[in-house]
């Protein structure tokens, strides 16, 4: 139960890895403690140790113990056990014959509340260490100052670009803290690492999360990807070049050994085609009819170029670049239905009924008439009275035939009535009779 506290303690105090540096341990459940006298710890800003297990004490990862220091003791996490912690040290360049030092004990109550009280001291430390440097003006930046476990002793990293000469700033540190002092010179990576942030692929930063040994990256990395060489694109938060452009540089060169070189010129009976762009993933290669700007661009695969090389190494000009079956469909025209004759559907169309506008005759726009007075109405006709002479009526020609058949008209239907009613006498008399 103490330990289950220490774990929580010391990870609430700072203590633990960023994110999951630590390795996984893939033979868990097979190789325990007791098959290897050497554990790794690790402390804070990602540093590492090896340490024997001379008491044989039953280690787990993330037990919290108590380590021999350089004078004293320094509290540590359990990052390794069992037979992977030689794989480590083989990959950290620790020999097996070297010297380590020991594991004291599991973190008491009492170990634990020195930690405590020595790292609260550690931002106070750092501020202060600052302004010394500055009033000695020196080329440094003090990024992180860590406290071993027993407060007797303190390690200051720091960045700088050139050669520092701290040896004042060392005795000065010492009588004012009352401490061992140790300078570690960290890079940029580092201090990105430390400080964190998500990268432009959205993730937290490698540096922050899992990486613990930074390898240089140039601008071969670069051009093996084949990627333009902007400061802006290719640098990371730390203002130096990605890790991760080393991440995928193994592939991209294996790739690019199938494809074609970059000087070779391919000859058909139209013209000469000169490389201009690889796609190294898709494993294509376009090219073009000028060498410096983009001309009547041809993409094809990478085996098509190979092949007709080796027919121009012969003395042959292949046509086209394309192979034969490709460049047929090329020059194929797109078949258009125009009168779709393969649709099911075609006679199962409805026509829209086209509404008439209001104010239109069979298609014909009406004119709009207006007044002199006022030009948007129309004008209104004042209606011809009984008493108003015939003579006087100015009508059209339309309208005077219209008038013409309604008089025609008129007496028909009198005379219609007129029988009708002659009809019904007749009928009644017969009756009455």
């Amino acid at each position: 139960m103490d330990n289950e506290k220490n774990k929580r303690r010391y990870c609430s105090e700072g203590g633990c890895p960023r994110g999951k540096l630590f390795a996984s341990n893939w033979l868990e459940g097979i190789s325990e403690s007791g098959d290897f006298d050497v554990v790794e710890v690790s402390f804070k800003n990602t540093r590492v140790g090896f340490y024997t297990n001379p008491s044989a004490l039953p280690l787990r990862i993330g037990d919290i113990v108590a380590v021999e220091g350089n004078p004293g003791h320094d509290i540590g996490r359990v990052s390794m056990v069992g037979r992977l912690v030689r794989m480590q040290m083989r990959k950290n360049g620790v020999k097996a014959d070297s010297e380590l030092k020991r594991v004291f004990r599991l973190a008491t109550q009492a170990d634990m509340e020195k930690f405590e009280e020595a790292r609260s001291r550690e931002h106070a430390t750092m501020i202060r260490t600052r302004k010394i440097a500055e009033e000695l003006e020196l080329n440094m930046k003090i990024g992180d100052v860590e406290y071993q476990g027993d407060g007797g002793k303190a390690i200051f990293y720091y960045i700088a670009d050139e050669r520092v000469d701290f040896r004042k700033l060392i005795r000065i540190l010492a009588d004012t803290f009352k401490i061992r002092v140790e300078m570690k010179q960290i890079g940029a990576r580092q201090e990105a690492g430390r400080i964190g942030g998500i990268g432009p692929c959205g993730r937290p930063l490698c540096c922050a999360s899992w990486m613990t040994h930074f390898v240089s990256v140039g601008t071969g990395a670069a051009r093996i990807q084949d990627l333009s060489m902007n400061p802006q694109k290719l640098a990371g938060q730390c203002a130096k070049l990605k890790c991760c452009l080393n991440f995928e540089t193994d592939v991209y060169s294996e790739a690019q050994k199938k494809m074609p070189p970059k000087d070779a010129v391919l000859e058909t009976k139209d013209s000469l085609y000169y490389f201009f762009k690889p796609d190294i993933l898709a494993g294509t290669v376009t090219y073009s009819t000028d060498r410096r700007i983009p001309a009547n661009l041809v993409t094809i695969e990478a085996r098509r170029a190979f092949e007709i090389m080796a027919l121009n190494k012969q003395g042959v000009k292949v046509d086209s670049l394309l192979p034969e079956s490709k460049a047929a469909e090329a020059e194929r025209p797109a078949y258009v239905d125009l009168v779709e004759q393969e649709s099911l559907t075609r006679f199962d169309k409805t026509r829209k009924k086209k509404k008439k506008k209001s104010g239109q005759i069979k298609g014909q726009e009406k004119p709009s008439k207006g007044n002199d007075r006022n030009p948007g109405q129309p004008d209104k006709q004042p209606k011809l009275s009984d008493k108003q002479p015939k003579a006087e009526k100015t009508q059209k020609p339309s309208d005077g035939r219209r008038n013409e058949r309604r008089k025609d008209q008129r007496p028909r239907k009198k005379n219609q009535n007129q029988k009708a009613q002659v009809q019904k006498t007749q009928t009644s008399k017969k009756n009455g009779e």
